[in-house]
């Protein structure tokens, strides 16, 4: 399963305050999202925190979201970790991160390298066709001919390569885009958008997009056939 968490700035301006306040707001909702999804029985979950796009903004927003997600990484490993949660980070490599909070997710990586309770992959400073250039740029690299490459080569070179394709993505807020995330492991995701604004998000609302997603028919580009052997319409 996958979230985009979308909303906070919106959040924030129904209630006249600064965009900051948004994202700040949405502390609580990322906890208790990952909480309800371990309880429900998901073994890996990615959460986009910040896109590759994202260093677009305002410097004073930037700022703002590397020290707050570098606060929140802190106060919240040690919970992490007693529920064995393997966190991992994709898009860390960007050096525009700052190096303290580069830091901190190397540390929370290595604090939680063994456990198997569920995986969370963080995509932060992550673009979806960046990771697509850079395995590109790995199977030329070592020298991988062209007829050898197929899909299970060119994933073999993707960021976190044992990452399963994603079946369900949420995108909070009712914005209806991909926006660059996780390009390659979405190909066939199912997709929800509650209107909900992420900081508004709580685990009732995570638990009827997973009993959505239950509903679903996925036929991956198949038809299901009827009793006789014929397709269904």
């Amino acid at each position: 399963m996958a979230c985009v968490m979308d909303g906070n700035g919106r959040w924030a301006a129904l209630r006249s305050l600064p965009r900051t306040s948004g994202h700040r707001a949405a502390e609580t909702t990322v906890i208790e999202v990952i909480e309800a999804a371990r309880t429900a029985g998901v073994e890996w979950l990615s959460l986009y925190a910040f896109s590759s796009e994202n260093w677009r903004r305002p410097s004073g927003e930037v700022d703002f979201l590397m020290e707050l997600v570098r606060q929140v990484v802190r106060k919240h490993a040690a919970l992490l970790h007693a529920r064995s949660i393997r966190c991992r980070f994709l898009g860390m490599a960007d050096p525009r991160i700052p190096a303290p909070l580069a830091r901190d997710f190397a540390d929370l990586m290595t604090l939680t390298a063994v456990n198997r309770g569920m995986t969370l992959t963080v995509a932060f400073g992550h673009g979806g066709r960046g990771d697509i250039v850079a395995a590109a740029r790995s199977l030329i690299r070592d020298g991988v001919p062209a007829e050898a490459v197929d899909e299970r080569s060119f994933a073999a070179h993707l960021p976190f390569p044992d990452t399963p394709d994603v079946d369900l993505v949420i995108r909070t807020s009712g914005e209806q885009r991909i926006s660059n995330f996780m390009l390659w492991q979405v190909a066939y995701a199912e997709w929800v958008f509650p209107p909900v604004l992420w900081p508004d998000f709580r685990a009732p609302h995570f638990l009827e997009c997973l009993r959505a997603y239950r509903l679903r028919d996925r036929r991956f580009g198949g038809v299901a056939p009827y009793a006789n052997g014929d397709p269904r319409p």
